[in-house]
């Protein structure tokens, strides 16, 4: 596909990324000529230094015969006019950046009245993975499908975890539980296990089942921790706004947030009436104190600087805070694991997943289409979910009798409404939603799945 990406900050450079190594034709508008210098010596990408918002511009970049074009500057008002110009230019799709609470009520008539095809909210989308690690502590980092109705989890094996040495064959055995283990992380390496895997002291772990098995796993590893309660959220930017509205909501969490800037406090306070909002440096290990933190269950740090929500989230581990998450931009998140945070979380990489599903559903033939996508491990392995079409080739053969690629799992299907965890009697069917999980990645179309 061609595409016109505008702006060349986090998400614009991690799209730009991804989406030369799946093939596609990439353009990137940017008014700073050093980005666009970097990028094109970077990345197999063509570079533009000028305004997204100039029809001219726009002519120069061919945006007439763009496919999908993709606005991710700062400005949501910049955006929505780059893409209105787009699409009167004759691009096929466009995609918008649009961050303001403010507009979130008008995303309806933004596709309507201006012809965006897709709006996507980084932070809105970061503070919906973050709600739900918070609901399930347990777990480094959660994935849902089907609507929530499928969650796949990681988790990490200390030295002393009941599963060391244990084999996936007997798993289900020796625990009494019923799970599916999609992928485990050892070192540097992504290994889809067989029958005679052996689990090891560090292994980064994902797997999927019931909540009732995954909890009832959970508690015999020695690794449950209750719900989060009282949560405080360091920095009351869009992520905190949306995160604290979300929890608040629910009217089970006690929550605080700390933010340094006394005129968005004003705005939180206005906002969020339910949430206590303190004025204050939440990175000062003294205000964490006077705050006391040693009481908190889970600590959102949430500010602009990496390493600040790192030795952030390292001191309330120290205080035995029960579940700790840093917000990260530069650092992988496989990195600060390591460092011992509990979590991390990056909205640009979320941003990057959600557009990349959406332009692969684009691309699927008839016999499927992308729902979600999910980029694991650094993106060395990918969990989809793909809704099953009339003209898929393989409804109602057993999994026994069909050919599943290497490196490639079928996790669960979807049927009705009603998850189940397929054995080697079960078959996919017109309808279904089903979610793989693969280490060779760039599916367009679940048929490819198969040999």
């Amino acid at each position: 596909m061609n595409i016109v990406i505008v702006g060349g900050g986090k998400i614009g450079l991690s799209l730009a990324e991804h989406l030369s190594d799946e093939g596609h034709s990439i353009t990137l508008i940017d008014k700073n000529p050093s980005i666009i210098n970097s990028c094109v010596n970077k990345y197999d990408i063509l570079g533009l230094n000028g305004n997204g918002a100039s029809y001219e511009i726009q002519q120069e970049a061919k945006v007439n015969n763009a496919d999908i074009f993709i606005s991710t500057t700062s400005s949501d008002e910049l955006n929505l006019l780059c893409c209105l110009i787009a699409r009167k230019s004759g691009a096929g799709r466009t995609i918008a950046r649009v961050r303001n609470p403010e507009y979130s009520q008008q995303f309806q008539f933004f596709k309507e009245q201006l012809g965006v095809s897709m709006i996507f909210n980084p932070e809105f989308e970061a503070s919906k993975e973050i709600s739900k690690i918070l609901q399930f502590p347990s777990a480094i980092n959660i994935e849902s499908f089907a609507k929530g109705a499928v969650d796949l989890i990681e988790i990490k094996l200390d030295e002393k975890s009941p599963l060391c040495d244990t084999s996936l064959s007997d798993l289900t055995q020796k625990f009494n539980v019923k799970v599916i283990v999609c992928a485990v992380q050892r070192g540097d390496d992504v290994i889809i296990p067989r029958g005679d895997f052996v689990f090891k002291a560090g292994d980064k772990v994902h797997l999927t089942s019931y909540q009732r098995e995954m909890i009832k796993l959970s508690k015999q590893l020695g690794i449950y921790r209750h719900k989060n309660k009282n949560v405080m959220i360091i920095g009351g930017g869009k992520i905190g706004y949306y995160l604290a509205k979300k929890l608040s909501a629910t009217g089970n969490h006690n929550i605080k947030v700390i933010e340094i800037d006394k005129e968005r406090c004003e705005f939180l306070a206005q906002e969020l009436p339910g949430v206590k909002i303190i004025n204050a440096d939440g990175n000062d290990t003294d205000i964490l104190a006077e705050e006391r933190v040693e009481d908190i269950d889970g600590l959102v740090a949430l500010s602009t600087i990496d390493e600040e929500n790192i030795i952030t989230s390292l001191y309330a581990n120290s205080m035995g805070v029960n579940k700790t998450i840093a917000k990260v931009n530069h650092i992988p998140a496989s990195i600060i694991t390591r460092l011992g945070v509990d979590s991390a979380i990056s909205s640009r990489d979320i941003a990057a997943e959600l557009i990349i599903g959406y332009i692969r559903a684009l691309e699927a033939s008839g016999d499927s289409e992308i729902i979600t996508l999910y980029k694991l491990v650094g993106g060395l392995i990918e969990a989809m979910e793909f809704k099953i079409a009339d003209s898929f080739k393989y409804a109602g053969i057993p999994l026994k009798d069909l050919n599943v690629n290497k490196n490639t799992i079928i996790v669960s299907i979807v049927r009705n409404g009603v998850v189940s965890f397929p054995s080697a009697e079960d078959s996919i069917e017109i309808g279904d939603n089903v979610i793989i999980v693969s280490k060779q990645g760039q599916f367009r179309s679940i048929n490819e799945i198969f040999k």
